[in-house]
């Protein structure tokens, strides 16, 4: 089997055996970064101004073939694109128009009602205080605004496996079963504290908030490289319902 797609992106087995598509691009049809990258590159105009959450290194810009790299990098595609993150590395990302370090108290440091976007892309289930930071998201953005996010649905096989095994161990465990998934420094404990479709009704409210989120199931990601793994999660996500599909997309858009 080949190792390499045109896109000069690794192959994992696993990966091409379900989705031959992979063997030519860096994408399938339903990859979790695909998805909601596609949804944020048709919401934003070019007169937005654009704030990545949870902005890091920069390491979303850089994944996987042309398509996934534009999807992925909004720079030149808005008037504005900020970046912000609790950890002092997104002063380094080289794909911002500006960036921000979060503070202890996590006030997001523009001003009120400036913001047309916010997208962030497995940030949420870090999050500490959810009322704190739907709080923030409000306050930052224009009538009108949306805040959109990807992260593991609470009751799907990602979150509920990372919530049975100690954060210590994270690292240890992604190893294992998603060789070359992500550097050891980009990984963060986890909390799940926010990850529900009613927990996003419940922080984003209908008096304020008009509510698009859902879940569903993306590639079987976590599959320790095995076609066999991943085979089985792709039949067991088929039998899933909602509450239990393995990913959740927030998409609300404050009220005018």
């Amino acid at each position: 089997m080949d190792t390499d797609n045109p896109t000069g992106e690794p192959i994992l087995p696993a990966v091409a055996a379900l989705f031959p598509q992979r063997r030519v691009v860096s994408f399938s049809h339903r990859e979790d970064f695909f998805v909601f990258f596609s949804i944020v590159a048709e919401l934003v105009e070019p007169d937005f101004t654009v704030l990545d959450l949870g902005a890091g290194r920069g390491r979303i810009s850089e994944f996987g073939g042309r398509h996934k790299r534009w999807l992925g990098t909004l720079r030149g595609r808005c008037a504005r694109l900020i970046g912000m993150d609790v950890d002092p590395v997104v002063l380094e990302n080289p794909y911002l128009d500006e960036a921000h370090v979060i503070g202890a108290d996590g006030r997001l440091p523009v001003p009120d009602a400036s913001v047309d976007l916010i997208y962030s892309f497995v940030t949420i289930e870090h999050v500490d205080r959810p009322e704190a930071f739907a709080a923030e998201v409000e306050r930052v953005l224009k009538p009108g605004g949306w805040f959109c996010a990807w992260t593991p649905n609470k009751w799907g096989y990602i979150a509920v496996g990372a919530r049975l095994v100690p954060n210590r161990l994270h690292v240890k465990l992604l190893r294992t079963v998603a060789p070359r998934d992500r550097e050891d420094v980009d990984v963060f404990p986890t909390r799940y504290r926010m990850n529900t479709v009613g927990a996003i009704r419940r922080l984003f409210p209908r008096s304020r908030f008009r509510n698009f989120s859902y879940t569903f199931n993306a590639d079987p990601v976590y599959n320790f490289g095995s076609p066999l793994i991943a085979g089985l999660i792709l039949f067991v996500m088929a039998l899933t319902p909602p509450p239990l599909r393995q990913s959740l997309i927030v998409l609300v858009r404050k009220n005018p």
